[in-house]
């Protein structure tokens, strides 16, 4: 019975393959010669476009400039006084010439360098980001101009201390990884001006967005080749990440920290007491009128630091200036409590 059932099936095979035409028996050949080769391990390669970083490796980059992008939305806002922020839009690979050919003009570019690493990076600021941010440290409130131009040399200059500051925060962000130092090389506002790697070489693209004052949209993009990423591609996984992540922070960098911390200004609010009142009261309000508080004069007044309630205060004068002074944390148990005392 087994005997017939093979001589079946090998009948069957014959007849199909004298039915195949030429074209079908090419074709059958060519899906086994891929499925050989398959199973020996070959694969395509694109030599006009190969790929050299491995998604783990883009999946490294954008940790590390997540983390850049909170450290920067940080510093400029600091520094500008305004708020601003930085997200991590994506992180692709493709050649230098296409990433040059993708690019707007005008933009002012940054060539900077991460020793050790060898070579040099760009970054490319938008003209709305740094118009608006140029506006600011000018003394204005932020505003980004419409129409697209060339900086002028006062606005470079100024466009100049922006780019290096972001590159020093460049520099936290890349220490779970490996200790660099950032140095602006120059300045420029054209592409085709500036060659750090050949048309075809492999670049990875981080592109940022950033809001400005919560009006203004643009786009940061930092431009690595690959030959100065190539030795520390072993570095670059999520798993090296966010071990060398738990590590404890030296004094040293705990003591950058709380330099960085000193700078920052907060808003301070003594609460002098609250009351009810009507509109139409509110409405006839003059000089010499009195409103009744619910605080006594015995008691001590709230200071709220940045909208949160921190500490009791007692009110008096300094050379003839209202000041406050600092008698214990704010505790909500005890604000409660003051009403039936």
């Amino acid at each position: 019975m087994e005997e017939q059932n093979i001589n079946q099936e090998i009948e069957e095979t014959l007849s199909n393959l004298s039915s195949l035409n030429i074209d079908d028996a090419e074709l059958y050949l060519t899906q086994a010669e891929e499925e050989e080769e398959y199973k020996i391990g070959y694969k395509l390669y694109n030599f006009r476009r190969p790929d050299k970083f491995s998604k783990d490796h883009l999946r490294g980059l954008l940790d590390i400039h997540r983390e850049f992008s909170r450290q920067v939305s940080m510093t400029l806002t600091a520094y500008l006084r305004m708020h601003l922020e930085v997200n991590v839009v994506s992180v692709d690979q493709l050649t230098y010439d296409e990433f040059t050919r993708s690019m707007p003009t005008p933009i002012t570019i940054g060539i900077f360098e991460l020793s050790p690493l060898p070579g040099q990076a760009l970054i490319g600021i938008s003209f709305e980001v740094l118009s608006s941010i140029v506006d600011r440290m000018l003394g204005g409130v932020g505003v980004s101009e419409n129409n697209n131009r060339e900086l002028t040399d006062i606005e470079e200059s100024l466009a100049k201390k922006v780019v290096e500051r972001t590159v020093k925060t460049l520099e936290g962000a890349w220490k779970h990884i490996m200790p660099v130092q950032g140095n602006i090389v120059g300045l420029d506002n054209n592409f085709t001006m500036v060659q750090v790697a050949t048309p075809s070489e492999i670049v990875t693209l981080v592109t940022l967005e950033v809001q400005v004052g919560g009006k203004h949209f643009g786009l940061i993009s930092l431009c690595f080749p690959y030959p100065m990423l190539e030795n520390v591609l072993p570095l670059l996984s999520t798993q090296h990440i966010y071990q060398s992540k738990g590590l404890v922070a030296t004094s040293e960098e705990r003591q950058q920290m709380i330099s960085k911390l000193n700078t920052s200004t907060v808003g301070i609010k003594v609460i002098l007491g609250e009351t009810e009142a009507q509109v139409q009261d509110l409405l006839e309000l003059k000089v010499g009128d009195v409103i009744k508080l619910n605080n006594k004069v015995t008691d001590n007044l709230i200071m709220e630091v940045n909208q949160n309630k921190k500490f009791f205060v007692r009110p008096g004068t300094i050379k003839n200036k209202i000041s406050v002074k600092i008698t214990d944390r704010y505790n909500e148990t005890d604000d409660i409590l003051k009403a039936y005392i």
